[in-house]
């Protein structure tokens, strides 16, 4: 490993700055209704994992039970959650997205998708293997 420079930190947060834009336009543009970073992950979490408990998602996150609960009463007064109780235990909330979540999960990953494939299309399939081996690499850096 080595110390990026000042030139390497600028040019990387023009690039990032940029894809942000580009990519949370896209986005915006492509899902039903406008939802936060969290919101948008606890859906896709839940999609994943059926029937899960709010201490599930809030582990996965990594954020505190409380702010799942918000995010879980916010979800729910969109119609896009909905808490239900676990067979093996009738006390324990279940989370399932209802029909008009699942339609926004599906909306969210064809978003999704299109950014990747953007992101991806300008290279040539090494440097976008290289880019994906890179951004993992990075991903599960400590």
């Amino acid at each position: 490993m080595s110390t990026p420079t000042d030139a390497q930190l600028a040019a990387i947060a023009a690039a990032f700055d940029t894809f942000a834009r580009r990519f949370k336009m896209a986005e915006a543009l492509s899902t039903e209704l406008p939802l936060n970073e969290v919101d948008k992950q606890t859906l896709l979490y839940i999609a994943q994992h059926p029937d899960c408990g709010p201490t599930d998602v809030a582990r996965f996150l990594a954020v505190p039970a409380t702010t799942l609960t918000s995010v879980a009463d916010r979800l729910v007064k969109k119609k896009l959650l909905e808490r239900g109780r676990a067979e093996g235990d009738r006390r324990a909330v279940a989370l399932r997205l209802s029909d008009s979540g699942k339609a926004q999960v599906a909306a969210l990953n064809c978003a999704y998708q299109e950014m990747y494939r953007q992101l991806l299309e300008p290279l040539v399939t090494a440097e976008q293997n290289e880019l994906i081996r890179l951004v993992t690499k990075i991903a599960q850096s400590e």
